[in-house]
């Protein structure tokens, strides 16, 4: 550094400076201090099932946790928790359910079960923005949003409508799947949501009798995707039917037999998660320090 008349020596202090992002109406639950969408290109692999022992996974570690069902097509979260039960309001905000010691709220809710779901994109709107604005989600550490497969209105509008931390993408092995997955992801890079990491979801089969474990959906979707985007593969979870009864009786894995194989898997799971949003939020907060000179006089 060059001397400069009149000046002894310089004083170098790092800062860090506040970032005041305004969001608008993507500011409807400034109350969570995380929120991830739980997102797969296509259906039937398993991602409410994930959802739901993985937010009990981290429950389990010591942090308040919410899920928020947003999968139209299929709410499955209120028979997967075991609690099924009508809204409850505290003044003009729902009290969400609580099962497990995760809260909960789902569109399962507002319709009946045996009632078809025909929505057009404004009324999913609606619908969400409820679910964010008007539900007590009470100073959560994590809400995991449950979306529907796909890249459709439910997508778009939560990305609109929440300051989104991160997309997690579960998919099985098989190239189907991962093609489906690729465009999620696709569409979660366009909206500026970054992607967490991958879980790879029925990777192999456990036999019920011997325990053995077999490739059935082929092998490598999981890590094919972590690796295109640049991203953590969170983790490999077998197809267990334990894990299937489980969710069938409202009793997760995670919760009904934590000290089995699979739940510890969860809990791999989540603890990977958080130390990415820890290590993401970290590296947000030191790009945005700014150094600040202190000139002293001779």
């Amino acid at each position: 550094m060059e001397q400069v008349a009149g000046v002894e020596r310089v004083e170098l202090k790092v800062v860090e400076e506040t970032l005041s992002l305004e969001y608008g109406e993507r500011n409807l639950i400034p109350e969570v201090r995380c929120v991830v969408a739980i997102s797969s290109g296509k259906g039937g692999v398993g991602k409410s099932t994930v959802t739901a022992n993985l937010a009990i996974a981290l429950t389990q570690m010591g942090n308040k946790v919410g899920i928020l069902d947003a999968d139209i097509l299929g709410p499955s979260i209120p028979t997967m928790m075991g609690v099924e039960r009508p809204l409850e309001l505290f003044g003009k905000r729902l009290i969400p359910a609580l099962g497990h010691g995760v809260y909960y709220i789902s569109f399962g809710f507002f319709v009946k079960d045996k009632d078809p779901v025909i929505w057009r994109g404004p009324m999913i709107d609606g619908m969400l923005r409820q679910l964010l604005g008007d539900v007590e989600w009470r100073d959560l550490d994590y809400l995991l949003v449950d979306l529907p497969p796909g890249t459709g209105d439910a997508q778009l509008s939560l990305s609109q409508l929440a300051k989104l931390d991160g997309a997690v993408a579960v998919t099985t092995p098989q190239d189907v799947a991962v093609a489906d997955v690729r465009k999620g992801m696709a569409m979660f890079e366009k909206v500026e949501v970054p992607i967490l990491g991958v879980i790879e979801n029925m990777s192999s089969f456990v036999c019920p009798e011997c325990g053995a474990e077999t490739a059935i959906f082929s092998e490598g979707g999981g890590a094919i995707l972590a690796s295109e985007y640049k991203v953590p593969l969170f983790g490999k979870l077998p197809l267990d039917p334990v894990v299937r009864e489980g969710g069938d009786t409202g009793q997760p894995i995670v919760s009904a037999h934590p000290e089995s194989p699979q739940a510890k898997r969860f809990l791999d799971l989540a603890q990977a998660l958080s130390e990415e949003v820890t290590r993401r939020n970290l590296k947000k907060r030191l790009t945005h320090v700014k150094p600040v000179f202190t000139l002293n006089q001779a």
